[in-house]
């Protein structure tokens, strides 16, 4: 503890809060703290790892934008399907009224914020060096564009640039600042791991996105969904049904393509069962297939016949060519996953 506040104390030498006020000034900048109407007050819950200011820059409001939000971080070297799939999220949870909350990076940050400003919704880029620093360089546009949409943090004073520990501590301001935070892609190091454990420590909800098993980039998603730290989610709604309000933001029960057969009665379906394929069959050998009487099959299969599913053949009932192939409904009513 000595050697700490002695390094600390070497460094208050070098600190001019008249010079970074003045610089945050001529930028643009605001200096929010606690108290103030713009400080988010989810971020009390860090305790004495909570901030004792924010730098900002942006159009956005950061207290109203954090009110329905969430983080979404991953892999800066993600592939095709983790950027993908992190714009499909930004968008998604944009449109739906949420704000996503990242750290401005390549690969699934920059994806994600990008998602978001494409609905015209506020995101929020938590950066590990100051405001009007860009870093990295190839994400001017993206930070002008998000100044201009939503807004830009850093514990950082203006003029600051980063270094490996601050990418590290920033994280911790994603997770407070979200409801829950989502892993689109990550490694088995990976700083977006960091991220998540800080959601875990404040109770936060935490989701991932599966990849493929032989992926190395979606090994850290993958062993967070089997240590059972993170709920797997593949939908935005499904992530929202995850932060948000129970009763309010429930998401649709997925449900496979109506097929033509799942219209047929128990009945109807038994007798379709038993016509054959290629042969024709009369109705007495179909009825005793299917199990019902002659009359109740007589009167299925001009039925299934009048709707398309059979022919009449010379030597009896057959499956209609185009209709062999149809998957089979399920035994137990649910809707079969097949394409027609």
């Amino acid at each position: 503890m000595g050697k700490r506040l002695a390094a600390w104390q070497a460094r208050i030498g070098a600190v001019r809060p008249e010079a970074d006020l003045e610089a945050a000034a001529r930028l643009g900048v605001r200096l929010l703290v606690p108290g103030v109407t713009e400080w988010p007050t989810q971020l009390d819950q860090l305790g004495y790892s909570a901030p004792i200011g924010l730098w900002a820059c942006g159009d956005a409001d950061l207290r109203n934008a954090c009110l329905r939000s969430v983080g979404v971080v991953g892999s800066r070297a993600a592939t095709a399907y983790g950027t993908h799939v992190a714009g499909e999220f930004g968008a998604g949870l944009s449109e739906a009224g949420w704000t996503v909350v990242s750290g401005g990076a390549y690969g699934i940050d920059a994806a994600a914020h990008r998602g978001a400003l494409a609905a015209d919704s506020p995101t929020v880029a938590v950066l590990a060096c100051g405001v009007d620093v860009c870093y990295p360089s190839a994400h001017e546009d993206l930070f002008a564009l998000i100044r201009s949409q939503g807004v830009l943090i850093s514990e950082c004073p203006p003029g600051v640039h980063p270094t490996r520990a601050r990418f590290l501590i920033r994280n911790r301001l994603i997770a407070a600042l979200s409801r829950g935070t989502l892993v689109v892609e990550a490694a088995l190091r990976s700083g977006a791991l960091n991220t998540a454990g800080h959601a875990v420590a404040l109770r936060r909800h935490l989701a991932a996105i599966p990849g493929p098993v032989t992926s190395e980039t979606s090994a850290g998603c993958h062993r967070l969904l089997r240590e059972r730290k993170a709920v797997c989610v593949t939908t935005p709604d499904e992530l929202i049904d995850l932060v948000g309000l129970i009763g309010d933001d429930l998401a649709p029960a997925p449900r496979g393509p109506v097929l033509p057969r799942d219209t047929l009665s128990p009945t109807a379906r038994s007798v379709l069962d038993a016509v054959p394929s290629r042969q024709g069959a009369g109705p007495a050998t179909i009825a005793v297939a299917a199990g019902v009487d002659l009359a109740t099959a007589v009167s299925a299969l001009g039925a299934l016949a009048a709707a398309g599913f059979i022919d009449r053949t010379p030597k009896g009932w057959r499956l209609r060519p185009d209709r062999r192939h149809q998957p089979v409904a399920q035994d137990d009513g649910r809707r079969d996953p097949s394409p027609p």
